[in-house]
């Protein structure tokens, strides 16, 4: 009786997700193996052209970008991110509460307008460059905005809330008796930290790690801001392909590509995470 109940509780979660996870995922699985006309209707042959069209290098090039920039970033959120969550994890109550507001008050504002705020501060005419000149660093303006860094920069930026959140909840929650047995036992603070603290947050790291590389591998708005047209994503080029170009089968099979690729990265980011956890127990 208990595992049926169990069941049927778990009979809307299998119907949500089916219904707005499986079945939209199927579609477009479909849609990748269809041609189109010349009007760019969805034309139903079933082809795998728009798989080898992938293959180009120029969408090849393009997609190594974007997972390149997703690492990067979700490296860089997580250097930042992992000092702040501690620093906040081990303050007093009300530090805590300032600290959360801090990182969690970017999510009150609207993403479109944040990101803008960045075109302010980072065009040839905007704040950066303003107060460059007026102390006599630079003479003439420099090309910040529409470049690698700005995105970069934007990235970091929009996705620090989503890396610092999970490691600080795994923070929180870590048996903080380890510490005080390691410090009776005379280990130092960097041994603690490297075989007690860091472990124990592995979950919060991997959640975090997740969060951003997926979000960022999948974001076009900071692209198309911060980037213009000399920087592209592979969610750029699925966005044209969809409302642009009218190219359906080719938008729906990078869509599959992304899928999968990024499902591998993940479970092999995962693997290695739990390779070193196992590594740090056999060796303590």
């Amino acid at each position: 009786m208990r595992r049926w109940r169990s069941g049927l509780g778990l009979l809307p979660v299998l119907f949500w997700l089916s219904l707005f996870l499986v079945v939209p995922m199927l579609i477009v699985v479909v849609i990748s193996f269809m041609g189109r006309d010349e009007l760019g209707n969805v034309v139903f042959t079933f082809q795998a052209s728009s798989y080898a069209t992938f293959f180009d290098s120029l969408y090849l090039g393009i997609y190594w970008d974007t997972i390149v920039l997703s690492v990067v970033t979700t490296v860089l959120c997580l250097l930042f991110s992992y000092p702040l969550a501690y620093y906040i994890a081990n303050a007093g109550p009300r530090m805590q509460t300032w600290g959360l507001a801090l990182i969690t008050i970017p999510f009150w504002i609207n993403f479109l307008i944040r990101t803008y705020a960045w075109v302010l501060l980072l065009r040839t005419q905007g704040v950066v460059n303003n107060l460059l000149i007026q102390f006599g660093w630079i003479n003439e303006p420099l090309q910040l905005l529409y470049t690698k860094g700005a995105v970069l920069l934007g990235m970091v930026y929009t996705f620090i809330p989503f890396m610092v959140l999970p490691i600080y909840v795994a923070l929180e929650q870590m048996d903080k008796r380890l510490l005080e047995a390691a410090d009776d036992l005379g280990a130092t603070r960097w041994k603690s930290f490297w075989h007690i603290t860091l472990p124990q947050t592995k979950s919060g790291i991997m959640t975090g790690s997740v969060l951003v590389y997926v979000s960022t591998s999948g974001m076009f708005v900071v692209t198309d801001i911060l980037g213009g047209a000399k920087s592209a994503m592979i969610s750029n080029i699925i966005q044209s392909q969809f409302l642009g170009a009218r190219n359906w089968p080719f938008g729906a099979a990078l869509s599959v590509i992304f899928v999968i690729t990024s499902l591998v990265l993940i479970a092999l980011f995962n693997r290695a995470m739990t390779s070193r956890h196992l590594a740090a127990k056999e060796g303590r």
